[in-house]
């Protein structure tokens, strides 16, 4: 069985060696020229080390990442309200990790370079158009650029991890339209400065209207520093005409210092974190797309963000994208037709990511930020804090991600 896959980021390349391992032929076919170290920082969570642990890459993975001990929550005083160990901390058989996205992103692609060979990841080729005929699709690439035809490549099954603007999910969903814009607009950034709290911890401050997300994706260097990863969450006026662009737009630090000047906390201090953020600021509109009932269509199906795309609540995106990889593995290897493997893949994954999307519409796990916020708009004594509902709120979330614990360490 040949597998084409159309887009070289973390989940088509995860893929890629997922299905590597379980004995079929791969081919991906990147739409960049050239594979870079872009963007901020991301985090993996148990469920998806897993499936990376399983497929040899812990030890790279570990080399580049923070393992995250703690997720804290405060107010926007600074107030904390919820703490929990994360990863192996709370007992998992798997660790979380804190990483710099564009790091993990040059890894896998090596990695995948070593497992399938040059001649089967190629660069600057763009999917264009598939056709299927028999028992065969064919797949058209184009360089993005000049439109010249790159390449056709002859395969079992068409895989689209092309990403939230995805070509394929167009061609399969032509009237579906844009994505759907949250109200919120993401400003992200790296400092180098002294640790905070136990050095690997991810807090959440604020509310929904005003938050801030914080975690290393570095360990301290010489001098005591370490790469904190930054994303402010601020939401935009109601009726804002906000258009959707890519993560590369830059954006100055003056605004973001005048709405985050107050949060100087005795264990982290917000505006001199911006202050010291080098390499910019990257602003994006907050957006998803609306949960599709089917992905796949014959010999044709989705994966990622292309499938999937969701707000960055709960550090689900990538991680969700790596479960693909192990399920799409899976259903191939348990079923020998390929069209109702890719049936029982859609049965297992649509209804599970559509879940997770729809819930972090609903703030997901953050939603106790807010219920503190509004309960506690002045600020809270500690005999105030409602230990058991916020309690019973991450639980939940957790369940359906798919990383409570008792169900995940029954896993292999």
């Amino acid at each position: 069985m040949k597998i084409i896959i159309a887009g070289g980021g973390i989940g088509g390349l995860v893929t890629a060696m997922r299905l590597h391992q379980a004995g079929f032929e791969v081919k991906v076919f990147e739409s960049v020229g050239e594979v870079k170290p872009l963007g901020v920082g991301i985090n993996l969570l148990p469920h998806a080390v897993r499936v990376l642990t399983n497929i040899g890459l812990l030890p790279k993975v570990s080399a580049i990442a923070v393992e995250t001990k703690e997720l804290i929550y405060a107010n926007r005083f600074g107030q904390f309200f919820w703490s929990e160990p994360r990863g192996k901390f709370a007992g998992y058989r798997w660790p979380q990790f804190s990483i710099h996205r564009g790091k993990f992103q040059v890894m896998l692609w090596e990695e995948t370079l070593k497992t399938i060979g040059a001649e089967n990841l190629k660069t600057n080729c763009h999917l264009h158009s598939f056709e299927e005929k028999g028992d065969k699709i064919t797949a058209t690439f184009i360089n993005k650029e000049t439109g010249q035809i790159i390449a056709e490549e002859e395969g079992d099954i068409l895989l689209g991890a092309d990403g939230i603007n995805s070509v394929l999910r167009q061609k399969l969903y032509p009237n579906e339209g844009g994505v759907v814009f949250s109200g919120n607009i993401l400003y992200r950034g790296t400092a180098k400065i002294k640790p905070y709290k136990s050095g690997s911890s991810m807090a959440m401050i604020g509310s929904n209207k005003q938050k801030m997300v914080i975690y290393p994706i570095g360990e301290p260097d010489a001098e005591g520093n370490q790469v904190i990863n930054w994303v402010a969450n601020v939401r935009e006026p109601d009726g804002a005409k906000i258009t959707v662009r890519d993560w590369n737009r830059k954006v100055e630090k003056g605004p973001l210092l005048a709405l985050y000047k107050d949060w100087k906390f005795d264990w982290i201090d917000v505006p001199k974190m911006i202050e010291k953020t080098d390499g910019g600021i990257f602003e994006f509109p907050m957006s998803d797309r609306n949960p599709l009932d089917k992905w796949s269509f014959s010999r044709v199906t989705l994966l990622g963000d292309a499938a999937h795309p969701m707000y960055p609540i709960g550090s689900n995106g990538a991680s969700q994208a790596i479960l693909d990889a192990d399920a799409l593995a899976l259903a191939l290897l348990a079923e020998k037709d390929i069209i109702q493997a890719l049936v029982n893949y859609d049965k297992e994954r649509v209804p599970a990511t559509a879940k997770v999307v729809l819930q972090n519409r609903q703030k997901g796990p953050d939603f106790i930020m807010d219920l503190m916020e509004e309960r506690f708009p002045d600020g809270f004594s500690e005999d105030e804090i409602p230990h058991e509902e916020l309690a019973q709120i991450m639980n939940q979330y957790k369940q359906v991600a798919g990383f409570d614990i008792q169900s995940l360490n029954a896993k292999t």
